[in-house]
């Protein structure tokens, strides 16, 4: 049975992703409404060779639509006005925005690691940080295997994901032209800042990180730490992972966990020069890892190298897959 389906910022670049990966995965849209700012309004879209007019988002069009899923990719803002009203109308609203991950009502869901919290909503599923998406899907894992202790995360993040305006800025400062989006150029260069810093001199991407990874792993007391840069690279965020467990580990044993993992595709031959890397990910929705090597410098530590395509299973994909978790299971 088809379902009448949204997207919420459906202009923008996650916006046309989710269209791209719906239909890909021909998830079954029946009637489709593509919303976005009354600047955008009237735009035409494709989906599927059909032709669709951008819609305004307002309350009275949300409630004319009679939708079951809309998937938001619009900012804070926009999902904290708008995506109750799709809820309050018997929709659920899968939220790629920040704005509701650590609410202790909304479940934060990623379909290969917390299906069950999936289940649990009031008309609300947040889609994780990209960052933390892949690592999650990477730790999960080897959580269950041999329990972890502690995380540290060194992050290399693509210029997608913060949206048009970073593209833009890698492809026009290979020109030589100055910078719009981030404070300093991106070509050629790396900067250790995503986000606005807080009073402790973290950014807000490196706590995101260590508290979705607790709410989604599901332990509060998991210790953790981040540091998040941007790179040149337009797509796909790159992340070095360094792991103590509470129980013994060798990269062997990690190895047979992670290639019977759900979602993940080990590359992991160093005789060979066979290792993730972001251009090897773009387009896929799997979460590449390798460089897999137990680190000497701790008892049952880890290193772990994992790749994933941001604006797909960092964003799209996976607010897609949670769509396709609820109604395969009557939700």
């Amino acid at each position: 049975m088809n379902v009448t389906t949204a997207v919420v910022g459906a202009t923008g670049l996650v916006g046309r992703m989710m269209l791209k990966v719906l239909e890909e995965r021909n998830f079954p849209v029946g009637e489709l409404h593509l919303f976005a700012s009354a600047r955008s309004a009237g735009a035409i879209m494709e989906f599927k060779g059909k032709k669709y007019t951008v819609e305004e988002l307002t309350a009275e069009n949300i409630k004319k639509a009679n939708v079951k899923y809309a998937i938001f990719s619009a900012g804070g803002d926009v999902s904290k006005q708008f995506a109750p009203i799709f809820a309050s109308c018997g929709a659920v609203a899968i939220d790629n925005s920040s704005y509701w991950r650590m609410d202790k009502n909304v479940p934060l869901v990623v379909p290969e690691v917390n299906p069950e919290a999936a289940f649990k909503h009031n008309g609300i599923i947040a889609n994780p940080n990209c960052s933390t998406i892949q690592a999650v899907v990477a730790l999960k894992p080897l959580h269950d295997a041999f329990k972890i202790k502690r995380i540290v995360y060194s992050t290399y993040q693509a210029v997608s994901g913060a949206g048009r305006q970073g593209y833009d800025d890698l492809q026009n400062g290979i020109n030589g032209e100055p910078p719009k989006k981030f404070p300093h150029p991106i070509a050629f260069n790396v900067l250790p800042h995503i986000d606005v810093f807080t009073d402790d001199g973290y950014t807000k991407e490196e706590l995101k990180m260590v508290n979705e990874t607790r709410k989604i792993l599901g332990d509060d007391a998991m210790r953790i730490t981040a540091t998040t840069a941007r790179v040149p690279v337009y797509y796909g965020h790159s992340e070095s992972i360094n792991i103590e467990f509470y129980n013994p580990v060798t990269r062997a044993a990690a190895l047979d966990v992670l290639r019977q993992a759900k979602g993940i595709v080990v590359c992991d031959d160093p005789a060979n020069n066979v290792y993730p890397m972001p251009i090897d990910s773009e387009g896929h929705d799997e979460v590449f890892v390798g460089r897999v090597r137990e680190d000497h410098s701790v008892d049952n530590g880890l290193n772990i190298w994992v790749v994933a395509d941001n604006i797909r299973k960092g964003a799209a994909s996976n607010a897609v897959q949670i769509a396709e978790l609820l109604y395969g299971n009557g939700y």
